[in-house]
This record gives C-alpha cells, sequence and structure tokens, in this order.
C-alpha cells in the first residue's frame, strides 16, 4: 500500500455526550465584559465578601500543621462528625456512616448521578435549573426530560400533578433544586411529602440539591432555619440523596467543600467513585469546614438576614423599573424577572455589558423554560444594588420599547 492509499485521519473529538453539552451562557456573557471598564458583575452565584476569617485562619493554622497529605476518600472522621451532627440538627438523627465529604457539591452531584444512573437511563429534573443538574445525567449518558415550574401572580410555583406524571415507572432519578437557582422557589413541605410518597411506590431515586437551604425567607415570622428538605421526611436507608455544600451559607465558593447525605449501604461504593473522580478533597480544607460548622451559626444566621434585606431593596427598586415584572422569592440569592428585551435574554444580557457595564445571567442560560427571564444575583451591599439599577435604567432609555 503506498501513501497515497492509507485513510485520511478523521479530525480528533470527544465523544458525541460530551460534545453535545450546553456551553455556558454565564461565561458567555462575562467574557463580553473583557475590556469593558468597571463592570458591575451580578452574574455569578457568590457574594462579593470573602470568606470569614475564623474559617481562614483554621485552614493558615492546618497548613502551617502540615496538613497536606491525602484523607480518607470519604472525608477526615472530625469533618464527618461534624456534619452528622449539624445535619442531625437541622433534619434529624443522621450518622457521620451516612456521610461523604465531596470536592465541592457539584462534585457531589456528579457522584450522586455516577452512582445511580447510565446510559439509557431516564432522568427527570424541575427547571428552570442551573445547567450543571440537566447536563451531568447526559454525560452519563442518560435521557433527561424537564418539568418546567410555572411564572404568575405569586412569583415561580411548581404544578404537583405535572411532576407526578412524568415521574413514571420507568424513571430512574429525580434531580430537583431547592432552594432553586435561578427562580428562589422553595418546594413546600406538602409537595416534597407527595412526591417522595409516589418515588417511593416506583423505585425512582431523589437526588435532592439542597445547596441554598441555609438561605431561607418564609413570608411569616418563623424559626425556622432552614428550608424544608427531603431529609425531614425519608428514613436514612431509602432512595434519596442529598448534596449540600459550604459554598453559600459560609461563603466558600473558592474553597470547593461539599458534602453528601445518602443511605450507609452506597458508602462503599460512593468511596470507590470519589477514589476515581477526586480521590479526597484537601486536608486543610475539610480543617476549615468543621471550623464553618462549630463557630459559623452566628455568621449564617446574620448572612441570612442581610441577604433577606438585599433581596428585599432589590425588588423595590426594580418595582420601579417600567416594564419590569418581579417577584420576592423564598430562598436563594437571586431574583429572576422579566424586563424589556428578555424575550432574546442572551442578546440583552451581552448588549448590557457591553453599553452600560451591567452584568446579569441570561434566563436562556438555565435551559429553555427560562427565556423571557434574567437573573440578577443580590449578594452583595445595597450600594452596588442602586448602581446596577441605575445602570439598567440608562440601558432602558437608550432603548425605548413601544
Amino acid at each position: 500500500m503506498s501513501e497515497l492509499d492509507l485513510p485520511v485521519p478523521s479530525i480528533p473529538n470527544a465523544r458525541d455526550a460530551v460534545r453535545a453539552l450546553r456551553p455556558s451562557q454565564i461565561r458567555e456573557v462575562a467574557n463580553a465584559g473583557f475590556g469593558v471598564e468597571n463592570v458591575l458583575p451580578f452574574w455569578f452565584g457568590e457574594s462579593d465578601r470573602v470568606t470569614p476569617a475564623f474559617i481562614r485562619d483554621a485552614a493558615s493554622t492546618a497548613l502551617a500543621a502540615g496538613a497536606t497529605f491525602y484523607t480518607h476518600n470519604l472525608g477526615i472522621a472530625p469533618l464527618r462528625a461534624a456534619l452528622a451532627g449539624y445535619v442531625s440538627e437541622l433534619h434529624g438523627a443522621t450518622s457521620a456512616e451516612q456521610i461523604a465529604v465531596t470536592s465541592a457539591g457539584v462534585n457531589a452531584l456528579m457522584l450522586a448521578a455516577q452512582l445511580v444512573v447510565g446510559a439509557g437511563d431516564r432522568v427527570v429534573a424541575v427547571t428552570p435549573l442551573w445547567p450543571n443538574l440537566v447536563e451531568i445525567p447526559k454525560i452519563l449518558g442518560a435521557h433527561v426530560e424537564t418539568v418546567s415550574l410555572g411564572y404568575g401572580e405569586h412569583g415561580w410555583q411548581l404544578d404537583l400533578g405535572q411532576l407526578l406524571a412524568a415521574l413514571t415507572p420507568d424513571t430512574k432519578m429525580l434531580m430537583i433544586n431547592s432552594p432553586n437557582n435561578p427562580t428562589g422557589w422553595v418546594m413546600s413541605r406538602d409537595d416534597q411529602r407527595v412526591v417522595l410518597e409516589h418515588c417511593r411506590r416506583y423505585g425512582i431515586w431523589i437526588v435532592a440539591d439542597e445547596v441554598y437551604e441555609r438561605l431561607y425567607y418564609p413570608e411569616a415570622a418563623s424559626a425556622a432555619r432552614t428550608a424544608p428538605s427531603f431529609l425531614d421526611l425519608a428514613t436514612r436507608d431509602e432512595r434519596v440523596i442529598c448534596v449540600n455544600s459550604f459554598s453559600k451559607a459560609w461563603l466558600m465558593t473558592g474553597w470547593r467543600l461539599g458534602w453528601i447525605v445518602a443511605p450507609t449501604a452506597l458508602m462503599d461504593d460512593l468511596g470507590k467513585l470519589v477514589e476515581y473522580n477526586t480521590s479526597c478533597a484537601p486536608s486543610f480544607v475539610q480543617q476549615a469546614g468543621i471550623a464553618a460548622l462549630e463557630q459559623g451559626e452566628r455568621f449564617t444566621q446574620e448572612l441570612v438576614q442581610d441577604l433577606k434585606a438585599s433581596r428585599d431593596h432589590l425588588v423595590r427598586a426594580l418595582s420601579a423599573v417600567p416594564g419590569v415584572d418581579v417577584k420576592a422569592p423564598l430562598g436563594a440569592m437571586y431574583l429572576f424577572f422579566s424586563m424589556p428585551g428578555s424575550a432574546h435574554s442572551l442578546e440583552l444580557c451581552k448588549a448590557m455589558v457591553r453599553e452600560v457595564g451591567l452584568g446579569i445571567a441570561p434566563g436562556s442560560a438555565f435551559g429553555p423554560q427560562g427565556e423571557g427571564f434574567v437573573r440578577w444575583c443580590y449578594a452583595c451591599d445595597t450600594a452596588r444594588l442602586d448602581a446596577g439599577v441605575e445602570r439598567l435604567r440608562q440601558f432602558l432609555a437608550r432603548h425605548p420599547r413601544g
């Protein structure tokens, strides 16, 4: 065979399931801000405040003491014990043997999906939704169907009957995020009870992303420290996996530390998956997690009050802008609202970055059901929010709509 007869090499590509994943439209908007001076960024889901000093100091002390080695796949024993105590206080008896420490909440979501779904499995997700939850099962070859929240006079609401109809006997897993990113919707205890019973009946796994559970603002005066959780209702040995993170309640987004609450029977296999994904979370970061749990309750409660005040302030400010339709959500750290031009939210958000230096996230980043809305993270001081609203007004003045 001559060289002329050799086959032409094909272009090297990732496998089809990976190539089909949605790129981040939030990042696309952020990229549009490169080179724009003094952008006000409200697009990412994090506060503009640094992690509290007592947490940073714990990590520094651990590093100075040489906490730089591998740990147990499921986390160091003191952190698992501290998490078990924390979860038990909020949601009922939970043992350290039902806790796995992970390298971030998103890693926990991937591990949970790897535990229970594979190629061809059917997954249901409630949307609009942070895209990672929808795309993770697709990486594993699963098929994802969505049930959309509806928007109306009372903000974002779930049609429970529609969700139950989608949870058919051939469904392997339900992925649900409450409090929800991006809408701030919070699933009620009654709806959780009905969904849990339905999933029990058909053997459907529930993977609950409860990362925002502490960022909860009930309408009535309440002593509730957390949003309703499936952990309040489910026994610890059934098909419920709850995912959480240190990122939101303790402002530890960059630390990449999370945890899973799951049946003890899963832990050996979960440990294997941790080994083949990350081996373990960094030792000194886990020490910082212990400090957050043992010293951070007052900080978290004050943070929630600050966020509620910022939410209410931004709702009032945006409600005074002609054409804006916004409702105060019960949880998380976002407003998900409509405004003139948001029917094409990606183009709108890129234009606002370029023209007035206002950075908010397009609703389409959270799936087709999010189109027509934009997301604004209000985890900052009110002066910064006011400056952002003023830029929104400037943009709309440049683009009047009849």
